[in-house]
């Protein structure tokens, strides 16, 4: 790029006010002829010269295009941009830097309207998840709405009906009861506002095209008003960062199926990360006993806190490595287990598993393995048949539909196969 002399000024705000600037700045402003202003609140700050805040003064309504860019490059002094916030985050900052040299460019952020709105709504946002929607594509919003953080903070788009679409992605990703919805409008400003929506009404239809959403956790009494069958993942407790403890209600609604759970008897769910089949098994017939078995620090408290959210009860939860309890123990008549799901383990361990506890089960029990892994199938389904267990096999893809800006998109979900053996002799 060649060099220039000139500064580009950018200056990040969250007043209309003049006094509300430090000092410092308030003396570039008198020291600079040149400010171009996004024409979202261009009055606001024309109106600092015509109060006789600022004199002689040529003011550019930017609308953030090649149009700013071009103005930009045509001024030979000094000149102020200015933004919303930190122009670095999520802001014009980055536009910027591609097009203009660093040394060109001088920043000054000011809070950004996210911080802003957790100090006003008094919550810790260290952990808060950021996404923009504003000129941008949902993808990242709904990657980040998987993940289920603690709190999500969006910067919105009025030009695109975003919060239409977070309430109808809230709602297709069966997370609406997860999460409260706050809007917050003009944030910093003298007529902000921030306000708890309820999802399960209209929209507001006097919202300012200032705004962003922040959604988060909400703490309920999860046992109450659950479906009999087909509970959305949402209600169970997992590790943010370790979505495969949770098997998907996709998945688990097909193998509890495939299961046919009897009134009476024994379930175990190994590799049960946090515990949603056998605890769900449980929720459908109470009077089975779950037996749960997880090597992974943490996965016991996991299952203890969805056990409570769900009103069940296990017989056992044990946090070891299945290989260590088929060493060690040596079944009672009343931990035989009549249906066991394998999960969570390597090829060989469900090998073991399966050689180890199939030689306790009785015609008509049932043994379900979900797979991943499309070399381990072909093994473990010669040990069931070589065990008397009839097997068949599905292919387990499912599609959601997600709303965008453009109207709607699908979206697969994993594949999973699900191997299931019925004992026959």
């Amino acid at each position: 790029m060649t060099e220039v002399n000139r500064k580009i000024h950018v200056i990040g705000i969250n007043s209309y006010k003049f006094e509300d600037l430090s000092l410092k700045l308030q003396n570039l402003f008198l020291e600079t002829e040149n400010i171009a202003v996004p024409n979202s609140y261009f009055e606001e700050i024309k109106s600092w010269s015509e109060n006789g805040l600022l004199k002689n003064k040529s003011f550019f309504s930017s609308k953030s295009n090649n149009e700013l860019l071009n103005w930009l490059r045509s001024q030979k002094t000094d000149v102020i941009l200015i933004s919303r916030g930190d122009p670095l985050w999520f802001g014009i900052g980055r536009i910027l830097l591609e097009n203009f040299s660093k040394d060109e460019l001088s920043f000054y952020p000011s809070n950004t309207c996210i911080q802003l709105a957790f100090s006003k709504m008094k919550i810790p946002w260290q952990d808060t998840v950021n996404v923009s929607i504003h000129g941008r594509d949902t993808k990242k919003f709904i990657e980040a709405l998987k993940a289920r953080p603690s709190n999500l903070a969006i910067i919105t788009d009025s030009n695109n009906k975003s919060l239409e679409i977070i309430k109808k992605n809230l709602s297709e990703l069966n997370l609406i009861d997860l999460y409260d919805f706050w809007l917050c409008e003009e944030i910093g400003f003298d007529n902000e506002k921030i306000k708890k929506l309820n999802l399960n009404e209209s929209l507001p239809t006097d919202i300012s095209s200032l705004n962003i959403v922040v959604l988060t956790k909400t703490k309920k009494n999860y046992s109450n008003n659950l479906p009999l069958f087909g509970i959305s993942d949402f209600i169970f407790e997992t590790f943010d960062d370790r979505p495969n403890l949770l098997t998907k209600r996709e998945v688990r609604v097909q193998i509890l199926a495939d299961l046919e759970l009897p009134n009476n008897g024994v379930i175990w769910d190994i590799g049960a990360g946090c515990g949603s089949i056998g605890l769900e098994a449980l929720k459908l017939r109470p009077n089975l006993d779950l037996f749960c078995i997880d090597k992974r620090i943490g996965s016991k408290a996991l299952i203890l806190e969805n056990s409570k959210r769900l009103g069940v009860k296990p017989k056992l939860i044990l946090e070891e490595d299945i290989n260590n309890t088929l060493e060690k123990r040596i079944l009672s008549s009343i931990e035989k287990p009549n249906r066991l799901v394998i999960g969570g383990c390597n090829k060989q361990t469900k090998l073991l598993v399966i050689k180890n506890l199939s030689q306790y089960m009785n015609i008509g029990d049932i043994i379900v393995i979900p797979i991943i892994d499309i070399e381990a199938i072909k093994e473990l389904k010669e040990q069931l048949e070589v065990k008397n267990f009839k097997t068949n096999l599905n292919l387990i893809q499912t599609y959601k539909s997600l709303s965008i800006a453009e109207g709607m998109r699908i979206e697969p979900n994993n594949p999973v196969f699900l191997l299931k053996g019925k004992k026959s002799i």
